[in-house]
C-alpha cells in the first residue's frame, strides 16, 4: 500500500477516536520545548517526518492491549490510558509518531500541567494547568530572542489567557479547530482583526492576517501527515516494523522493548500495568523515597530469572517471557524487601549513586526467601552489616558503574555458587568483583579517596555512615556535623588564632572532609552548637568519642592543632575501615 497524506485536523480528530496505542510504545516524554518546535516546524512548512500505522483487524483484537493518546500532561509522568475499542470501526494503532501526534493534540485539544519552582509536588496549589498560544503580531522572519532552538513564530504556553497589546495578540490554537468551513474562518478573522487596538500599524495588521492563515493552512489545508498503513497481521513482523520505526527521535531503550513484549506477550498479567505501578509505589509510597524506574526493574527481572543479562532480542522470546511472569511475584517480593531494606540503611533516591548495585542484594534475597535481614536477631543483624558494609564500598568505589552487565554476570554466578551459605557472601563477592579491576574493598589507595569525600556531597552519607555499626540509619533523625565548628574556619578568626598563613589553606581544605565531619542525633547537634566547641568537646564521655572516631588526646581540640587532630582521626578512620573488613571477612569464613 502506497503513503497517504492527510491534513492535521482531521488526524487530531480521530486521535482517541479510531487511532490509538499499542502497549508497546513507550510513554510521551516531549517538553514544553519540544512541543513548541514542533508546531513551528508545522507553520513553516518543514517536513515533519512520515507516520506508521497498523490496521488491526477486529478478530485480533483481544490479543492486545490498546491505549489512548494523552491529551492533558502533568509534568513527571502522565501514564497512558487503557482504551475501549468495542465498535470501533478500522482501528490504526499508531506505530511510529505517537511524540508528534500526541504534541499536536496537547496544543490544539489538551493541556500540559507543570510544576511551580520551588513548590511542593503534594500541594494543589503546586502545578499550573497551561495552554498553547499563537502571537499572531510575532514576525516569524526574526527568530525568538534567548532561545537557541531557532523558534521563529511566537508560541507559548500560558495558564490564563494572556492580555492583548498593540505589540502582543495571543490566540489559543485550539481555536483554529473550529473552523472546518473556510467562510466560517473568514468571518472569524474580519471579527478578530476588529479587536485590534486602535493604534496598531498597517504592517500588524498585515502580519496578524498572514501568521492567522498560515496558522489554519498549515492545520485545515495542507495534507503534511504522510503515513503508511500496515495490515499484515503477523505479530513479529509488526514488532520488527515497530522497533526499526523507532530507532530515530527518542531513543527506544531496550528495556522499552522487553517490556513491550512482555506486555503483548504475559498471559495473566498486564505487564505495563504491573511493572509502572510498582515503580510507582517503590518510588513514592514506602517511608522514604526512592528513584527507580523500569529500566532497574526489568534488568533485575533478567538477573533473578537466572536469564542471560545483556540486552538482546533473543532474550525475549516467548519462554523467557513466561518465565519472568512466572517468577514475578517472587521478583517483586525480593525488590521491595531488598529496597525497604537499603531505605533502613539510609540509602535512598538523594545517596544512591548506582541501582545495580543492589541488584545481588536482590538476587540473594530472591535465592533466600525466608531471610529477613530486617529483624533484630544476632544473625539477621549480622547479615545486615554485611550486607550494607559491601553496598556501601560498592556504591563508595563506584563497583557498577558504566557498563555494570559482566559484573552483574560474575556476581550472579558467585551468588548462585555460594546459595547454600546463609549469609551474603561478601568475601566471595569482593574476591571476584577484583579479578574485573573493580573494587568493593578497601585498600590503602580507596581510603584515600575516602577521605577526600565531601560535606554534603551525594557520597558524603555513605562514608560518614559505614564508620558506624548502626544499620538502621533510615529510621533515625541525624545531621551532618562540623567536628570543629566551620565558624572558626574564617580568614579573621584563623588570624587571631595565630593560625600560620601556610596553614590557613590546610585548614580550609580539611574543613568539608570526612576527616572533619560526624552524624549527631538531633539533640547531640543542638547541644553541640549551644555551647562553645572546646567547652563542649571536654563533656564528651569516652563511648562518645570512640563511636565517633574522635581522638582521645585532649590536647588536639584545640584550634591552633587542627591539622594533627584531622592526621589522628584519619588514622583512626583507617584503622575502622581495615578492621570492618577483616570482621566481615570473618564472618563470610563462617
Amino acid at each position: 500500500m502506497p503513503y497517504q497524506s492527510e491534513v492535521i485536523a482531521n488526524i487530531i480528530n480521530r486521535l482517541n477516536i479510531q487511532y490509538f496505542l499499542p502497549a508497546i510504545q513507550r510513554e510521551f516524554v516531549w517538553h514544553q520545548e519540544q512541543i513548541i518546535r514542533f508546531f513551528d516546524s508545522v507553520l513553516r512548512g518543514y517536513p515533519v517526518s512520515s507516520f506508521l500505522f497498523w490496521e488491526l483487524k477486529p478478530e485480533n483484537r483481544e490479543n492486545w492491549d490498546v491505549y489512548r493518546f494523552v491529551d492533558n500532561f502533568k509534568e513527571g509522568g502522565t501514564r497512558n490510558e487503557p482504551a475501549q475499542v468495542d465498535g470501533v470501526q478500522q482501528l490504526i494503532l499508531v506505530l511510529d509518531g505517537q511524540q508528534r501526534f500526541t504534541s499536536l493534540l496537547i496544543g490544539l485539544k489538551g493541556s500540559y500541567t507543570m510544576k511551580k519552582k520551588y513548590m511542593r509536588h503534594n500541594s494543589s496549589n503546586s502545578w499550573s494547568v497551561l495552554r498553547l498560544y499563537l502571537d499572531l503580531l510575532k514576525d516569524p522572519i526574526t527568530p525568538v530572542v534567548d532561545t537557541e532552538e531557532g523558534i521563529h513564530y511566537g508560541f507559548q504556553f500560558f495558564k490564563d489567557a494572556p492580555l492583548n497589546t498593540k505589540d502582543h495578540y495571543w490566540l489559543k490554537v485550539g481555536r483554529i479547530l473550529d473552523f472546518s468551513n473556510e467562510n466560517r474562518f473568514r468571518e472569524f478573522k474580519y471579527n478578530e482583526k476588529e479587536k485590534l487596538p486602535g493604534d496598531i500599524t498597517k504592517d500588524q495588521i498585515k502580519m496578524f492576517e498572514q501568521n492567522l492563515d498560515t496558522l489554519y493552512y498549515a492545520i485545515w489545508k495542507e495534507a503534511v501527515i504522510s503515513y503508511y498503513i500496515e495490515t499484515d497481521q503477523d505479530y513479529d513482523r509488526v514488532l520488527d516494523i515497530f522497533v526499526r520505526a523507532n530507532e530515530g527521535g527518542t531513543p527506544l531503550s531496550k528495556s522499552d522493548l522487553l517490556l513491550s513484549m512482555a506486555t503483548s506477550r504475559w498471559k495473566n498479567l498486564n505487564a505495563r500495568d504491573e511493572i509502572y505501578n510498582f515503580v510507582d509505589l517503590l518510588n513514592n509510597d514506602l517511608p522514604r523515597k526512592n528513584k527507580l524506574n523500569k529500566d532497574f526493574i526489568m534488568k533485575a527481572c533478567l538477573v533473578l530469572s537466572d536469564l542471560p543479562i545483556p540486552y538482546k532480542v533473543s532474550t525475549f522470546n516467548n519462554q523467557n517471557l513466561e518465565l519472568i511472569e512466572k517468577n514475578w511475584i517472587d521478583i517483586k517480593a525480593a525488590i521491595g524487601m531488598g529496597v525497604q531494606l537499603v531505605n533502613i540503611f539510609g540509602i535512598d533516591r538523594d545517596t544512591l549513586t548506582s541501582a545495580n548495585a543492589l541488584t545481588p542484594i536482590l538476587y540473594y534475597l530472591y535465592k533466600h526467601p525466608g531471610k529477613t535481614p530486617m529483624e533484630q536477631t544476632p544473625s539477621d543483624i549480622r547479615n545486615a552489616l554485611g550486607i550494607r558494609t559491601w553496598l556501601i564500598s560498592a556504591l563508595l568505589n563506584n563497583a557498577f558503574g558504566g557498563t555494570s552487565d559482566q559484573a552483574l554476570t560474575e556476581t550472579r554466578r558467585v551468588l548462585r555458587d555460594n546459595e547454600n551459605e546463609e549469609d551474603f557472601p561478601v568475601v566471595a563477592l569482593n574476591t571476584e568483583i577484583s579479578t574485573m579491576h573493580r573494587n568493593t574493598n578497601f585498600n590503602e589507595a580507596t581510603i584515600d579517596n575516602f577521605l577526600e569525600i565531601g560535606y554534603r556531597k551525594q557520597q558524603t552519607f555513605l562514608a560518614l555512615s559505614i564508620l558506624y555499626d548502626d544499620n538502621n540509619w533510615g529510621t533515625l533523625s541525624f545531621q551532618q556535623d562540623h567536628i570543629f565548628p566551620k565558624s572558626l574556619f574564617s580568614e579573621k578568626h584563623m588570624n587571631e588564632a595565630g593560625i600560620p598563613p601556610y596553614l590557613q589553606d590546610r585548614y580550609m581544605h580539611s574543613m568539608n572532609l570526612v576527616g572533619n565531619l560526624q552524624l549527631l542525633l538531633p539533640v547531640e547537634h543542638k547541644d553541640k552548637l549551644a555551647n562553645d566547641f572546646d567547652k563542649w568537646i571536654v563533656t564528651r564521655d569516652e563511648s562518645f568519642k570512640k563511636r565517633h572516631l574522635i581522638p582521645l588526646d585532649e590536647s588536639l581540640y584545640r584550634f591552633d592543632r587542627f591539622d594533627k587532630f584531622i592526621e589522628a582521626r584519619e588514622a583512626l578512620i583507617r584503622e575502622r575501615l581495615r578492621s570492618l573488613f577483616i570482621r566481615i571477612s570473618q564472618i563470610g569464613e563462617k
